[in-house]
């Protein structure tokens, strides 16, 4: 795990790192801030192993600041000016992001950092992390279609011809039935282990005796799904 820290001094550009950073299970924000000074502080305290540093300023301010974050800690430098690129590898910056950032730059920069720091872990790659985390789908609720964050559901429960969606706040019933459930979710995230439910994979705190436990929910697993779970909980331990 990467401990970081935000330091930008534009709402949206913070707004979209954080929902980067989310997306990633290797990074951990500790703190975000408008200004270096402050994360500087926060640093001494409190130590991070990453700063993604984005500052309008002068590139020899730039230069300057990046020197003393990297005191601290390994630097991404964001910015919209091109012109920082050359500055940043001149300073040692583990790498340069062009803004308007995208998460796919963004994941790369982020897995450069963690090889850096960890030169003999593996990690994982970028399809499947992006895979993992994120995404959303459409489903019915009455007579309207309703967005769903994927990383909200714990699982769905098969009742004749229509499902109940468990997330972590509250049920949704939808007119869906567990065929069209199965073609909706993501196979890397989600699995059917019943005819009557599916699981998330990720959400999944233990199982025992045929039976997965998931929120407060025990949930069982039919005979014919058993082998292919398995199958598939032995591979997700491997990694």
């Amino acid at each position: 795990m990467l401990k970081c820290i935000i330091v930008a001094d534009q709402t949206q550009t913070v707004q979209a790192l954080k929902s980067h950073i989310r997306k990633i299970p290797f990074l951990e924000l500790t703190g975000s801030f408008n200004d270096p000074k402050e994360a500087l502080v926060f640093l001494k305290t409190k130590p991070a192993d990453l700063v993604f540093f984005n500052k309008r300023s002068s590139p020899q301010t730039d230069n300057t600041q990046i020197r003393i974050f990297q005191l601290h800690a390994m630097v991404v430098l964001i910015s919209s000016n091109k012109s920082l690129a050359y500055d940043a590898f001149e300073n040692n910056a583990v790498d340069f992001l062009l803004k308007p950032v995208q998460y796919d730059r963004f994941l790369r920069a982020a897995e450069k950092a963690y090889k850096i720091k960890f030169p003999t872990e593996p990690i994982k790659s970028s399809a499947e992390i992006s895979q993992l985390k994120g995404g959303f789908i459409f489903i019915k609720e009455a007579t309207r279609l309703i967005r769903l964050e994927l990383d909200d559901i714990y699982y769905i429960m098969g009742l004749k011809n229509y499902v109940s969606i468990m997330t972590k706040s509250h049920r949704i019933v939808s007119l869906q039935t567990m065929k069209q459930m199965e073609e909706l979710l993501p196979a890397r995230r989600f699995i059917r282990v019943h005819r009557s439910y599916f699981v998330a994979l990720d959400k999944i705190i233990n199982i025992e005796k045929q039976q997965i436990h998931v929120k407060d929910k025990v949930i069982p697993i039919g005979p014919v799904y058993l082998s292919l779970f398995m199958k598939k909980i032995m591979k997700i331990s491997n990694h």
